[in-house]
């Protein structure tokens, strides 16, 4: 991986082929795909992964993020496919890993139009936006050719709910990535506790300062319940819900330490023969 900062950048505007026209298109760049609910751990060890193989990385559940605190703020409905659509056609979007941030809360920045979104787009607000912006199938048409323009070699990691099965199907490595609901609260509860003491929990948006506000019991229950309500969205969404692929390898990281399911995840890339 090369020193200094790294940018792995979908430009925009692109033109957007139908996903079956794009399906059809064959590249030489492996994929590892790591798909998962929110919590899983999936994006820390795709992060990890892109940056010990030294292979490109695609958040796309950042680019959801992204596209929901995009409406938010210009008040688009999202029951509007078509301009939510637009917004994601139009916005220019780069993830940034600066060399030695991986032992960060937010190891990858996004940078949106030039400006830096990460903490933006990690607050408790946005998930419920992206979660119902990832239902509109025009929306998930648009970023479907997004997603496979990071497809170029040496390789790409992509982290996702849909990687495996829908945007990458021919990935060479799949894994489904899950834990229990109760340890995904936890990790977020901790993570919102991080981010508060780095004063990352500030205006405009103020419900995460209230997530972690008061009894820990009484966060860690409305995390647990936002949890609950995003697994069952993502579920039961009609486009592209989440499920494991049929040849993905399931890593149930609910008792493992991150440094294990890295160990778990370079054992398979080995298998495999990839990055080599």
């Amino acid at each position: 991986m090369e020193a200094g900062s790294r940018f792995v950048t979908a430009s925009h505007p692109v033109s957007t082929p139908s996903a079956c026209s794009t399906r059809r298109t064959i590249s030489p760049a492996d994929v590892i795909a790591i798909d998962g609910p929110g919590g899983s751990g999936k994006g820390t060890v795709a992060s990890r992964l892109a940056a010990a193989l030294g292979w490109h990385l695609l958040d796309s559940g950042a680019l959801y993020r992204v596209v929901g605190l995009i409406a938010l703020r210009r008040g688009i409905d999202f029951d509007d496919a078509e301009a939510l659509a637009e917004a994601a056609r139009k916005a220019d979007i780069a993830f940034q890993d600066t060399l030695g941030a991986m032992s960060g809360p937010s190891p990858i920045r996004v940078v949106v139009d030039g400006i830096d979104e990460t903490d933006a787009i990690r607050r408790a607000e946005i998930e419920q936006p992206a979660s119902r912006v990832a239902a509109v199938p025009a929306l998930r048409e648009a970023l479907f050719a997004i997603q496979q323009a990071f497809r170029r070699p040496p390789g790409l990691v992509a982290d996702g709910r849909d990687m495996g099965t829908v945007v990458f199907p021919d990935a060479r490595l799949k894994i489904y990535l899950t834990a229990s609901v109760d340890a995904r609260a936890r990790r977020r509860f901790e993570q919102l506790k991080q981010r508060e003491a780095s004063g990352s929990l500030r205006a405009p948006f103020g419900s995460d300062r209230e997530n972690v506000a008061g009894s820990a019991a009484a966060a860690l229950a409305a995390i647990r319940a936002s949890t609950e309500a995003r697994d069952e969205r993502d579920r039961t969404r009609p486009v592209s819900p989440l499920l494991p692929a049929p040849d993905a390898v399931t890593i149930d990281s609910t008792e493992m330490s991150i440094d294990d399911v890295m160990a778990a995840a370079m054992a398979l890339v080995q298998e495999r023969g990839l990055g080599r």
